[in-house]
């Protein structure tokens, strides 16, 4: 009954499409059968017993190198199959990343994804380059260099910059049940209303290897809306002490032009230059999905000034 009150008819028939291409590869929740009675609909999927990935990175405060650097290759891994296969996530957080009963990675939720077809694979590249109109503020259309939204503090017109503010609010009010995803992981183009398109996912793997380490996700506001003005200003801050490598890693990720990021012009199904990249150099990619993962021990503590801002 929720699903049809809710309208999310579409969101179930895309899950199950999406498992069903799936089937039975490591690094996913799998789906076992449906089945449906006068009020319910049932899937049958993957016990994943050790739960998701967030609270062990909320309980430690963060990964040690480690660590982060295992998760984050299952996760290279995952994502070259589901790329490979034409399928885009769309919602890739810790949240989704769920954990086996041997602490081995299973992607889950693809109510939100995007299943492209050749020619929309064809034509992305050409797409993901084109101008698009701003959706959250005052943003360049030079998608190369980041986006300067105007502050409300530095305008000599007081009056006017209140009203811009509120015309951008109000604008995002009225796109924000036009896209999917979750607030701190989606990416600037999804924003801009740009194609879909696999960079979008390499955007969440980059924001959640700095989670992983830091303990907090890159972009962070009190709202919606002032999380995606940070995104769309790339306004990115490292704290003390994050390792370089993963640092480099992480910049080349979160990249504001889409082409640009790492991974975004290797062939799809194989991301080679970020597994070559120097912060992968201890990783055996032939084993890493049937070696026992490491423990989980802290890295560099969470910034406890700030609020814990879990993502919805």
């Amino acid at each position: 009954m929720h699903i049809l009150r809710e309208k999310k008819q579409d969101y179930v028939q895309r899950e199950r499409q999406v498992m069903h291409m799936l089937a039975n590869v490591p690094g996913f929740v799998n789906l076992y059968c449906t089945f449906q009675d006068a009020r319910s609909l049932y899937f049958v999927m993957t016990n994943a017993k050790n739960g998701d990935l967030l609270p062990y990175i909320t309980k430690v405060g963060s990964f040690d190198l480690e660590c982060t650097r295992h998760y984050a290759a299952e996760l290279v891994l995952s994502l070259e199959v589901m790329h490979s296969r034409g399928i885009v996530h769309r919602d890739l957080k810790p949240e989704n990343i769920l954990l086996d009963e041997n602490m081995h990675t299973l992607i889950a939720d693809f109510g939100s994804a995007k299943i492209l077809n050749t020619h929309q694979q064809q034509q992305q590249q050409q797409q993901m380059s084109s101008p698009s109109s701003p959706q959250i503020s005052q943003i360049s259309s030079d998608s190369s260099s980041p986006r300067k939204v105007e502050s409300p503090t530095t305008s000599a017109n007081h009056n006017h910059n209140n009203s811009s503010q509120n015309n951008s609010q109000n604008n995002y009010r009225k796109r924000k049940g036009s896209f999917v995803g979750t607030a701190q992981y989606v990416s600037p183009e999804v924003l801009q209303s740009q194609p879909v398109s696999r960079s979008s996912d390499l955007w969440a793997l980059g924001c959640i290897i700095y989670q992983m380490i830091s303990g907090l996700p890159p972009f962070r506001g009190k709202t919606d809306y002032f999380i995606f003005r940070e995104i769309l200003n790339c306004n990115l801050v490292f704290p003390e002490g994050f390792d370089e490598d993963a640092k480099d890693l992480v910049k080349n990720l979160l990249k504001l032009n889409a082409d640009e990021r790492i991974g975004a012009q290797d062939k799809s199904g194989h991301y080679e230059s970020i597994r070559s990249h120097p912060f992968f150099n201890n990783i055996n990619w032939c084993t890493v999905r049937t070696q026992a993962p490491p423990a989980i021990y802290p890295y560099l503590p969470g910034n406890k000034q700030e609020k814990e801002l879990r993502s919805q």
